[in-house]
């Protein structure tokens, strides 16, 4: 079975903004632009303030994709 990608935007904990962020070069740390929260953990910390969201978004793209392969076995089978 092969990984797939999820893709989705992070969001800032504080404000709700994806699309605002600054980082330095090596993403050790981030600034939320639209209401310059600092995450001084980086990216990491913002990754794991994201998780339930990464974590919702992962389990619906499993769903859709057992559901179209699902169709496919049964449209097979006919």
């Amino acid at each position: 079975m092969s990984v797939k990608e999820i893709k989705g935007q992070l969001i800032c904990d504080t404000c709700g903004s994806d699309n605002h962020f600054e980082t330095n070069d090596d993403k050790t740390y981030v600034k939320c632009h639209a209401c310059g929260r600092e995450y001084f953990g980086g990216y990491n910390e913002l990754l794991e303030l994201n998780k339930v969201n990464i974590e919702e978004r992962a389990k619906a793209k499993g769903k859709k994709i057992v559901e179209d392969k699902l169709k496919d076995i049964l449209k097979k089978l006919k």
